[in-house]
C-alpha cells in the first residue's frame, strides 16, 4: 500500500514516486487518482506525457477504462523544466517512452522542493527492463508496482506479452497487439512464438 508523504514545510526537497507495471495493470489509472486528490487539494499540479501516445488524445492523459486528466505532450524529457513553473506536484505518464534525461528531470524537480509521480512500464514486450524506468525507481524515494490479472491462467500478471510478430521496441497497441501474463503463462507464450518463426 502507498502512504502519502508527510510535508515537513522546514525542509524543502520534494520526492519521487514511481508507479510501474505491466499494461493493463492500473499504472495511468493511479497516477490519475493521485493527481486528482492534489488537485482537489488545491495543489498546482502540472501533467506530462510523451509526445508519440496519441492512443486515447493528443492531450489528454488517459486510462484504459477512460478517465483521464489535461496534460501537456512533450517530444522531449527536457522540454518538462521549460514548461514547469510554480508547481506543487508534476505527474509524468508513460515515462518508458523518454529519453534517458527523463532521470535528472525528475531529480531537479524534486531537489527543487516538487512532488514528482511517474508512471511507466517497467519491463518491455521481451521482458527486458524498460529505457529509463530502471534509474528512475532506483532513485525515486517511492515506488509503487501494480500488476494486472493474467488472461490465461488468473494469476498476478506482470508481463506485456505482444500477440503481433512486430519486433520494434516501441509498438503503442491496446488488447489487439498486448496481453498481460504471469511468468510461467510468459515463459510459454514465448516458447510456442520462438517455435512458430522456425
Amino acid at each position: 500500500m502507498f502512504l502519502e508523504n508527510t510535508v515537513n514545510h522546514t525542509e524543502q526537497f520534494g520526492w519521487i514516486e514511481v508507479i510501474c507495471g505491466s499494461m493493463f495493470s492500473g499504472k495511468t489509472e493511479e497516477l490519475i487518482r493521485r493527481l486528482k486528490r492534489a488537485q482537489f487539494a488545491k495543489q498546482r499540479v502540472e501533467i506530462f506525457k510523451p509526445k508519440i501516445d496519441v492512443r486515447y488524445d493528443e492531450n489528454e492523459v488517459v486510462s484504459h477504462n477512460k478517465n483521464s486528466i489535461r496534460s501537456t505532450p512533450v517530444p522531449i524529457a527536457s522540454n518538462i523544466l521549460l514548461l514547469v513553473n510554480d508547481v506543487d506536484v508534476v505527474g509524468i505518464d508513460e515515462a518508458q517512452f523518454f529519453d534517458d534525461e527523463i532521470v535528472s528531470v525528475c531529480n531537479n524537480l524534486a531537489n527543487s522542493g516538487v512532488r514528482v509521480i511517474v508512471a511507466g512500464l517497467d519491463m518491455d514486450f521481451n521482458g527486458k527492463p524498460f529505457g529509463p524506468m530502471p534509474a528512475l525507481m532506483a532513485t525515486a524515494e517511492y515506488v509503487t508496482k501494480v500488476h494486472a490479472v493474467c488472461t490465461k491462467t488468473g494469476n498476478l500478471a506482470h508481463y506485456s506479452f505482444r500477440k503481433t510478430q512486430n519486433e520494434d521496441l516501441v509498438l503503442l497497441g491496446e488488447t489487439l497487439e498486448y496481453e498481460p501474463l504471469s511468468r510461467a503463462a510468459y515463459f510459454k507464450a514465448m516458447q510456442e512464438q520462438k517455435n512458430t518463426k522456425k
